[in-house]
């Protein structure tokens, strides 16, 4: 019995010791990602990042994506289905992390369609159709753009825009804001600046309800 008893009190302080090291662990990697991100707060939001809301929104919900992340095209709808709840407090910018193979093609057609004012519809055209042109997790420009010409483009206009200065830039930008901020998966959410550390639908929905209640109100009009 005596043996059974020190067994269990060295398994819980074995536990315990794990336990302990992983939240120091992640208490770590959390205080080195907000060094990085108060380091670099210019790199969240720059000018030229595509935004869905009103400027003056007291949230303002900042995510990384990649067109070709599986979880970027699922989280999407439910970050939409935030904003319809709140459309005249909350704002998404839209930046880039292009980390899958070939998705630094599709980054540049959306922004060209952007350039023709079908950011948006382009889009949702392109997460909704993803399983389509993103296989095996490349991406394949040719079979996206396939999917963009349905919405009225002009596709030999979108094609070269892609290769314009405007849009590397813009991509060389982001790529280089990602960098700096630390992060190397996507969606990577912010919500009024800080990370989201626990991925999940209910935790981003947490997290803009809290800056909902603390952010302060709008004037009214």
């Amino acid at each position: 019995m005596k043996q059974k008893l020190l067994f269990i009190l060295a398994s819980l302080f074995l536990l315990g010791l794990f336990i302990g090291g992983a939240l120091y662990v992640k208490q770590q990697q959390q205080a080195s990602q907000d060094a990085l991100i108060a380091a670099n707060q210019q790199a969240l939001n720059r000018g030229h990042a595509p935004t869905y809301g009103p400027a003056d929104a007291r949230v303002t919900i900042t995510e990384f994506l990649d067109p070709a992340c599986e979880a970027c095209a699922a989280f999407y709808p439910f970050v939409k289905d935030l904003m319809r709840q709140q459309p005249e407090q909350i704002r998404l910018v839209v930046r880039y992390a292009p980390l899958h193979d070939g998705a630094a093609g599709v980054v540049a057609a959306l922004e060209a369609a952007r350039l023709q004012g079908q950011y948006w519809p382009a889009l949702e055209k392109l997460l909704a159709t993803q399983s389509q042109w993103a296989i095996n997790h490349r991406a394949d420009v040719g079979l996206a753009l396939a999917q963009l010409a349905p919405l009225g483009l002009d596709m030999a206009r979108l094609q070269q825009d892609m290769q314009s200065e405007q849009i590397m830039a813009i991509l060389r930008q982001d790529i280089a804001d990602a960098q700096a901020l630390g992060i190397n998966k996507t969606p990577s959410y912010f919500v009024n600046g800080r990370p989201l550390q626990d991925f999940g639908y209910e935790q981003l929905a947490t997290m803009v309800q809290a800056a909902l209640a603390t952010s302060p109100a709008r004037p009214q009009q």
